[in-house]
């Protein structure tokens, strides 16, 4: 449940600033107050953010253990504020524009997209190919939180604010690799990943200790057909695993060299690890993990 903290009070009277009156404040800053309409609005946010398909009051209730009115009324709020918008001929509810915009305001302000931007730009300079960061929660997926695109004609169209399952692809194998995730937590999700080329469990756990040992990872067309991805890990101090990204067409970027490239990642992603004060972790990391098996 979504909370407020309330952080003071309003005094009566004359206000006190001395001792006794510290002691009645800080006991005010400690309440907190649930808002149930504010908790069930942004869960109606964060169901219609992680699907692409838009939703009915009825189906938005039932998801949510919703009275169908009460759901109703704060759709219309959310829609008069523009976070979410109605289709017209469905009466269906999705993403509105309104939420974009505070997103790209987010992550404009956000220390990791900040800091990714000059090498994603010099990355696609350098190699004609789209380059970006991605944003990791957990293993449930990842998100772009920065891109530089290429002026290429052949080139692979990707937007901020995209999703995507967190193991799927190259960046999937560097979450595998240098997370924190047992393989008892990544073995039924491996097993729900859609592939335009899948890969067998025993060949997917072959390039993640691939990936261990080069410190970068690689995706030669099994997400997208004609596709190469490649991704070096961009550890946070909490822990978690974000990563650098280029993506291109196949043979333009065996032309440029996988190796290459995959060698560029992971220095710049290390430098950036070590700038958030996990570069040594990092490291060191790989090279205990080299040749380890999965959990």
């Amino acid at each position: 449940m979504a909370t407020i903290v309330a952080t003071g009070g309003v005094a009566t009277g004359g206000a006190a600033t001395g001792g006794a009156a510290t002691g009645g404040a800080a006991a005010r800053a400690s309440r907190v107050r649930q808002v149930p309409a504010l908790s069930r609005g942004i869960a109606i946010l964060r169901l219609l953010g992680r699907g692409d398909t838009a939703l009915g009051v009825h189906e938005i209730a039932r998801s949510l253990d919703l009275v169908p009115s009460t759901c109703l009324h704060i759709l219309r709020v959310l829609v008069a504020e523009r976070l979410l918008a109605v289709e017209p001929l469905t009466k269906k509810y999705r993403v509105g524009a309104g939420l974009a915009v505070l997103a790209r305001s987010a992550l404009r302000h956000h220390t990791f997209p900040a800091a990714a931007q000059p090498d994603l730009d010099q990355l696609s300079r350098m190699y004609g190919a789209t380059a970006i960061a991605v944003e990791a929660s957990g293993l449930e997926h990842m998100v772009v939180v920065a891109l530089s695109r290429t002026d290429s004609p052949l080139r692979v169209h990707v937007d901020i604010g995209s999703r995507f399952p967190a193991l799927i692809s190259a960046t999937g194998r560097c979450i595998a690799a240098f997370g924190s995730h047992k393989w008892s937590e990544i073995k039924p999700r491996f097993a729900k990943l859609r592939w335009d080329m899948p890969p067998s469990l025993a060949q997917w756990r072959s390039e993640v200790r691939a990936a261990q040992v080069a410190g970068y990872a690689v995706d030669e067309g099994r997400y997208i057909r004609g596709v190469s991805i490649i991704a070096a890990p961009v550890r946070m101090q909490n822990g978690s695993i974000n990563a650098l990204v280029v993506v291109g067409v196949g043979e333009q970027m065996r032309r440029i060299g996988v190796a290459k490239l995959g060698e560029d990642l992971r220095g710049r992603a290390a430098r950036i690890s070590q700038a958030f004060g996990a570069g040594a972790e990092v490291d060191a990391d790989r090279k205990r993990r080299a040749g380890a098996v999965l959990r």
